[in-house]
């Protein structure tokens, strides 16, 4: 097994990296000066099984440039396999088309990557978990759903929690890690008037006097979660947290959920997010790499992925 990391996200890859307790490869992976990125592998990495971890989140198409030229030095390497790991897949809101004459540029950038050499993918929480049925290579989407139940069980008390929904689409994520907590679920009943933009129309489930958590896979503008937090209180919960897989924040998004009434955020390290990029009491970072590197480890050895998305 041979690990190499992308500049998206080291300390990801070297919490991974040690898990596993293997040393990341040698690589020098930077740019000239017209901003073209250069790659050299300085391993020989001839017959192993590589993992190129990489998160598509900002600057994307720096990031993702980067993972394709990754790919195709490894495959003009002679690596056995290659497994593009990628904790933040992006480009997965355009999932399809929303209107006419518009892309679905999820699709495209999966088949870039099968196109530069990758033999499979590994992800955390697609945005829609159909997107593992636009590669033509096997796809693990893994979930956070472990480590977020987990978490909560340490701090809330199970008999007054309500795992809420923040849309329709998120149903099915809600329910199934308050299944696994022991909680009731409620579901935000809202609608976007225009793009960037979410209005709460409604609660759906009861909410007066329970502890809330906002389950969710994506955060970017933080309009969504924090005007669903705040009309929660108004109908009379005791608090709002919420658990959210990947921390795009962007814009104002600190701002926003600074002022609202939002007792916590809680996201992973699928994104890098350092201390001044998310200066906030409210918010909080928890680490998925022990179950990437679970998932990497079972992947190499060839047996089952599957018990870590049972949860």
């Amino acid at each position: 097994m041979r690990i190499i990391a992308g500049n998206s996200n080291l300390p990801l890859s070297e919490n991974v990296s040690k898990y596993l307790g293997e040393k990341l490869t040698d690589a020098s992976i930077r740019r000239f000066a017209d901003e073209e990125v250069y790659v050299e592998i300085k391993e020989n990495i001839r017959g192993e099984d590589v993992f190129v971890i990489e998160s598509l989140s900002y600057p994307a198409n720096d990031n993702l440039m980067e993972l394709l030229v990754i790919i195709d030095a490894l495959k003009r390497a002679s690596a056995k396999r290659i497994t593009a790991v990628i904790p933040y897949y992006g480009y997965a809101r355009q999932d399809r088309k929303p209107g006419p004459r518009t892309p679905i540029s999820a699709k495209l950038v999966a088949n870039l990557i099968t196109t530069a050499g990758a033999d499979r993918v590994l992800t955390i929480d697609l945005h829609a978990e159909q997107i593992q049925g636009f590669f033509d290579i096997p796809t693990d989407n893994l979930f956070a759903g472990p480590v977020f139940s987990k978490d909560i069980g340490k701090k809330y008390s199970v008999e007054n929690l309500t795992a809420v929904s923040p849309d329709i689409g998120g149903v099915v994520r809600a329910r199934a890690i308050a299944n696994k907590i022991g909680a009731s679920i409620a579901i935000v009943d809202k609608r976007r008037p225009r793009a960037g933009e979410s209005e709460v129309m409604n609660i759906i489930g009861e909410v007066e006097g329970k502890d809330c958590i906002i389950l969710d896979d994506i955060i970017d503008s933080a309009g969504t979660i924090c005007n669903a937090a705040d009309k929660i209180i108004d109908l009379g919960a005791k608090s709002v947290t919420a658990y959210v897989t990947h921390g795009v924040l962007t814009g104002k998004a600190i701002e926003r959920i600074n002022k609202s009434k939002l007792s916590e955020l809680v996201i992973t390290d699928t994104i890098y997010n350092n201390s001044k990029s998310v200066e906030s009491d409210k918010i909080r970072i928890i680490s998925i790499a022990d179950l990437l590197g679970e998932a990497i480890r079972r992947i190499s050895e060839e047996s089952s992925v599957s018990s870590l998305f049972e949860f």
